[in-house]
């Protein structure tokens, strides 16, 4: 099974990219893992909310192919314990899956196409984050998950 996180926009944060590389660089020895990152949108005059989220939309849905399953991290979706989202991951590797794209959103959060096409949404916290601080937090929990599934050290009760 393959993973992809789509991001919008590149990781401007130094140490954010760095924290990213070691979770990313250590995930290569569990799991075919990118983060794939597409071109932000920029809010201008005539470019509102809506419209921002429309044409982000339109590019994350444009990554999506056959036996692609789409999973969104977003505020209103469910949220998972550690050991959770480690069932969650294994449950989605015994499935037929070939690869779960996990896209974190832009400012303004989804649009509806894209809402409407997701598996479900995953939520890792009732607390808000920059976006830049979230994909440190998903790439860390997805390595934290699959060391959980091979009962590695690295989680502690």
């Amino acid at each position: 099974m393959n993973i992809t996180l789509l991001v919008i926009g590149k990781t401007d944060a130094s140490y954010i990219q760095e924290g990213m590389n070691i979770y990313i660089k250590r995930l290569k020895h569990y799991v075919n893992f990118s983060v794939e990152v597409i071109a932000d949108i920029k809010k201008g005059k005539n470019t509102g909310e809506l419209l921002q989220k429309t044409k982000e939309g339109e590019l994350i849905l444009s990554k999506l192919t056959p036996g692609k399953e789409l999973h969104l991290f977003d505020e209103r979706g469910k949220t998972y314990s550690s050991k959770g989202f480690a069932q969650f991951l294994n449950q989605k590797m015994l499935s037929s899956v070939k690869e779960l794209v996990f896209v974190i959103g832009g400012p303004y959060g989804f649009s509806d196409e894209v809402q409407q096409k997701a598996n479900s949404k995953i939520s890792l916290s009732k607390l808000t984050f920059s976006h830049q601080m979230v994909r440190l937090l998903c790439v860390e929990q997805i390595y934290r998950a699959f060391t959980i599934l091979r009962g590695e050290p690295y989680h502690h009760e």
